[in-house]
């Protein structure tokens, strides 16, 4: 399946942290909060302005993105959990 954003929006595939054990304790994934770093994946044509221009997007496919916590609407696409955000709720470029 292909998603592609519309406006300003960007589609991210959360990156999962590696997993950290501490005195052998293991913590479910239920319990674990959400990664807020994730790969752009794909992003919309800009938002329009109100001359009718288009204002391009700063982040693009492939970059690596901070976002808020609950940021954005999360969706599934073959089975891998992503999430749709605008592009101001991107929090900063990973370089």
């Amino acid at each position: 399946m292909k998603v592609k954003p519309l406006y300003d929006r960007v589609l991210v595939k959360r990156i999962e942290e590696t997993e950290q054990r501490r005195g052998g304790i293991i913590i479910p994934d239920t319990a674990k909060e959400k990664p807020m770093e994730g790969k752009v994946i794909a992003v919309g044509a800009g938002r329009l302005n109100k001359d009718g221009s288009r204002a391009k997007l700063e982040v693009k496919a492939g970059d690596r993105v901070l976002f808020g916590k609950y940021a954005g609407q999360e969706i599934k696409i073959d089975d891998k959990e992503h999430v749709i955000i605008k592009e101001d709720e991107v929090l900063g470029i990973i370089s």
